[in-house]
């Protein structure tokens, strides 16, 4: 089991572009989701993983994470995921020892730019990019899971505005 802690943020800014090292197109499907956790198929183009996350403690929580077959990842996707689907281009941006992914969302969430840094440990301190936002760790708005039923919600593509008029809830 590895315990994933990660910080997430709005970007403020486009000088992370030049500084990227490396881009992927993912596509995430949700496969369930629940008190405890959910349950995630990602593709990108060449593998795919399933990961099962655990409940969230602080910034921290359990992620269990398996290669599958490229094909079963595209079918789930397909046939289990239907409207819970996430596409996104990631872009790696080191920056002061760490490596930033910078998710510029497309589809229905277009328009929208998130990034997140993971930590060793929940109290390790950094030090934040020039283009880094305003910080969203804690913010139920900005998970993918409250996106993606936004979007089911909405019958149609959603904006950063509609985003911010959630109630805000921790």
């Amino acid at each position: 089991m590895r315990l994933e802690i990660e910080r997430k943020f709005l970007v403020a800014g486009v000088g992370w572009r030049d500084a990227a090292t490396s881009i992927r197109h993912l596509k995430d499907g949700l496969v369930g989701h629940f008190a405890r956790g959910k349950v995630r198929v990602r593709l990108d183009g060449e593998r795919a993983w399933l990961t099962v996350k655990g409940a969230r403690e602080g910034i921290a929580r359990a992620e269990f994470e398996y290669e599958i077959p490229h094909a079963d990842g595209a079918a789930m996707v397909d046939q289990v995921c239907t409207g819970n689907v996430i596409e996104k281009i990631r872009y790696c941006v080191p920056h002061d020892g760490l490596t930033w992914e910078v998710d510029v969302f497309q589809g229905s969430l277009a328009g929208m730019v998130l990034a997140e840094v993971e930590l060793a440990r929940a109290d390790q301190s950094f030090s934040k990019p020039a283009w880094l936002g305003e910080e969203v760790t804690g913010d139920l708005r900005f998970r993918q899971s409250t996106l993606l039923h936004l979007c089911c919600e909405a019958g149609r593509p959603i904006t950063m505005d509609d985003v911010l008029r959630l109630p805000v809830a921790a």
